[in-house]
């Protein structure tokens, strides 16, 4: 375990608004001034595989990294794109019940909730979801 990884851990299990790997990256330059971007994307990709955080992919959108990894989905805001946990476990298994497929092998499942967090809400009430970028800036 380098310095830099157990950085990025220490990051991601404080962190509880699931940061892009640009976030990450500016996080951790505050203690590890000298870090390159690769070398933090290198390591995510590196702690992901080891099953120590989890990778967020949405198609079309940038991933995002999570440090908590017992069972949970996540809710994403349709306009600011700010992700929460949903600590939701159903009665029956995903994995289990896709078991009965004849000739597949589940590695795994996402659930996605989607909506309007509520400080988008509060900023525009009556209006219909629109994504927009933010530039990277968590909430």
């Amino acid at each position: 375990m380098t310095r830099q990884r157990r950085v990025i851990l220490e990051i991601l299990s404080r962190e509880r608004w699931h940061p892009t790997g640009d976030e990450v990256y500016r996080l951790a330059r505050r203690r590890l001034p000298r870090i390159s971007l690769g070398t933090v994307y290198r390591n995510l990709d590196l702690l992901s595989e080891q099953g120590l955080i989890q990778k967020i992919e949405v198609s079309g959108r940038q991933r995002r990294f999570d440090g908590r990894l017992e069972p949970h989905c996540h809710a994403r805001c349709t306009a600011c794109d700010h992700v929460e946990d949903v600590m939701y476990r159903p009665a029956v298994s995903l994995e289990r019940a896709a078991a009965e497929l004849k000739g597949w092998e589940i590695s795994g499942h996402s659930l996605e909730l989607m909506g309007r967090c509520p400080g988008c809400i509060a900023a525009a009430p009556d209006s219909e979801p629109e994504p927009r970028d933010r530039g990277g800036t968590a909430t």
